[in-house]
């Protein structure tokens, strides 16, 4: 357990507390396979004054050991995202774009419909692969400092994910492109599902630029509010870093009533669509809600958190915000990461999102720590004394002594080699032989890396079978898998060795474009069905010859509807009789073709023209 001590520091409370950094999460959502019990109903919940007991699950059991936060901090994830912020949606089926040094671009498909958005990137001196902070709408820490620090800045507009200014009924923006104007998840949560997106493009991109292992959250005023969100439904998120959030942001929902000049949780919620459409039946009871901020604050538990506040304004509301804090560093304490929060309101200057100096250093040591593994600062409680909570007034539970795991020390067994199947330009299926466990095994980790070498393995995605579909995937390149087996005690296995895969290349260009796409593969061979051109002019065409090139080693084994000649690894397929009118704009999918190949090279054919 991490040690706590209090004392009074010119006219402001500090507690210190001690622990070591914590790695984040290769997955946006590490919970994802917890079995989650039935939600509560608006109509059903009682009034709690006090802060809901984070430790106690939704079964009404209390969790003993650190393994299951995870499971719990699922829970109150949903119970946020129902009655709070809304669904923030998992990865959608496509998620393409571009990173360079000056900007990242962001593509998103899902269920028929596309959104666009863009960041911009500026590095810091050096080399790099450089970890980065987002910064929300140019409103957060002080950009000079992180770069000074080590990190690049990323300059991403909320507002083009999701707009302010819009009716409940008709929001605006790329999330609302994808899920609907009539969504009833507030631009809060949309904010963070654009920042997801953001590191969804970093990982695929190789990490020749921006690390995707490394990366933090700012905001400051309505962007704090969008930052505290970020971090807490991301586990990506190295170091989150909220400043002067208000209502809708840190401070406690149950505090705020109770505190003089606090902008009202109606005018929050009023304001602009920030929070979900539920939290609409909770402006004036508060205590009716079956969660809170210190539990929001304990979903970035063990990651590195920061916040500021100014205590100036009484309308930010920094007096329940403390409260939230200090109840959320209890979770951080549990989990023996008490060292990786910092709240910081001891400031002298009172503009509202002002660069402070008092926050400088802690600012330096928290990028030190959590972005570039250099430093080992202890998190510490500076809260001013003319906005200080007392969470003893706010809490009727205790903090437990979580063990770590009980008696099961043993890991799982490593998965067998994953195999691929169902490859296409931009996905692909992976199977593994299952891993076994003393105590069971309870999902799996999918780890990637770019290219047939170098570039590191990340976190994909979990799955609680022995099978993972990944998407958004880069067409014609190559990509190398590892699965990794979990059991109840948080034990992980040796990861699997590593299986090799290669993307079917995108359409090729010409007035007339083809397509093969795998039907089939096994060890030995696959078949390619169909072999799909499309006619692209403005007119019918009346033949059609389409080229490609085998992988080394391949051999043409057979081929129908289509006349075949190969030069070394080259094939040329023409039409027969009846496939080779196509009209403008229609496509023909009866060709298709086997081939052999090497045990085990999962290459593909490539380079595929039509003329």
């Amino acid at each position: 357990m991490a040690t706590t001590l209090s004392i009074a520091v010119f006219g402001a409370t500090t507690v210190a507390t001690t622990g070591a950094a914590t790695a984040v999460a290769g997955v946006e959502d590490e919970g994802a396979d917890c079995a989650v019990p039935a939600l509560p109903d608006a109509g059903s919940l009682p009034t709690v004054s006090r802060l809901p007991d984070p430790f106690t699950r939704l079964n009404g059991s209390r969790i003993t050991a650190k393994a299951d936060w995870r499971c719990r901090r699922q829970e109150i994830k949903k119970l946020a995202e129902k009655f709070v912020y809304g669904e923030k949606p998992a990865k959608p089926a496509g998620v393409t774009g571009t990173v360079s040094r000056t900007g990242i671009t962001v593509n998103v498909s899902h269920n028929g419909r596309s959104a666009s958005f863009s960041a911009g990137v500026d590095l810091p001196s050096g080399t790099g692969p450089f970890p980065a902070v987002v910064v929300l709408g140019g409103l957060g820490a002080d950009t000079a400092t992180i770069k000074a620090a080590g990190a690049a800045v990323i300059s991403y507009d909320p507002l083009a994910v999701g707009r302010e200014g819009t009716p409940r009924t008709s929001k605006q923006g790329a999330f609302y492109s994808i899920y609907g104007a009539s969504s009833s998840t507030g631009i809060l949560a949309a904010w963070a599902w654009g920042v997801s997106r953001i590191i969804d493009v970093i990982e695929q991109s190789g990490g020749s630029v921006l690390r995707a292992d490394a990366t933090g959250v700012t905001g400051c005023s309505r962007y704090g509010k969008g930052a505290f969100v970020v971090g807490a439904f991301d586990q990506r998120i190295a170091l989150t870093m909220p400043i002067e959030s208000g209502s809708g942001g840190v401070a406690a929902f149950r505090a705020i009533p109770g505190e003089s000049g606090a902008q009202p949780l109606s005018s929050a919620y009023s304001e602009q669509p920030w929070l979900g459409d539920a939290f609409g039946s909770f402006t004036g009871s508060p205590g009716r809600l079956p969660v809170d901020t210190h539990e929001v604050v304990g979903m970035i538990a063990p990651r590195g958190l920061f916040i500021m506040d100014n205590p100036h304004i009484d309308w930010l509301a920094a007096r329940s915000a403390s409260v939230a804090a200090l109840g959320g560093a209890e979770i951080y304490k549990a989990l023996g990461a008490g060292g990786n929060i910092t709240y910081w309101s001891d400031v002298q200057d009172g503009t509202h999102c002002a660069t402070r100096p008092e926050w400088r250093t802690p600012l330096q040591q928290n990028i030190q720590k959590f972005l570039l593994n250099t430093g080992s600062s202890t998190g510490t409680m500076r809260i001013a004394s003319s906005k200080s909570g007392n969470l003893a007034e706010w809490r009727d539970w205790t903090t437990p002594t979580l063990t770590d795991g009980g008696t099961d020390t043993t890991a799982p067994t490593a998965p067998g080699t994953p195999t691929a199947s169902a490859t296409t330009s931009t996905s692909t299926t992976l199977t593994w032989t299952a891993s076994t466990d003393d105590t069971g095994v309870t999902g799996y980790d999918i780890l990637r890396a770019p290219g047939t070498t170098g570039g590191t393995f990340t976190q994909a995605g979990t799955s609680a079978t022995t099978t993972y579909t990944d998407t958004g995937l880069t067409p014609n390149t190559a990509y190398r898998y590892q699965a990794r087996a979990r059991d109840a005690a948080g034990n992980t296995s040796p990861a699997s060795p590593t299986a090799q895969i290669t993307t079917q290349p995108g359409p090729s260009t010409g007035t007339c474009t083809a397509i093969g796409t795998v039907q089939t593969q096994w060890p030995t061979g696959y078949v390619i069905q169909p072999l799909t051109i499309t006619n692209t002019g403005t007119s019918p065409i009346t033949s059609w010859t389409v080229t490609f090139t085998l992988p080394a080693g391949h051999t043409l084994t057979g081929s129908w509807n289509g006349t075949v000649t190969t030069s070394g690894q080259t094939v040329t397929i023409k039409n027969v009789a009846h496939n080779g009118t196509i009209a403008a704009g229609a496509a023909n999918s009866t060709a298709g073709f086997q081939v052999s190949r090497p045990n085990g090279n999962t290459s593909l054919p490539s380079g595929y023209t039509c003329t």
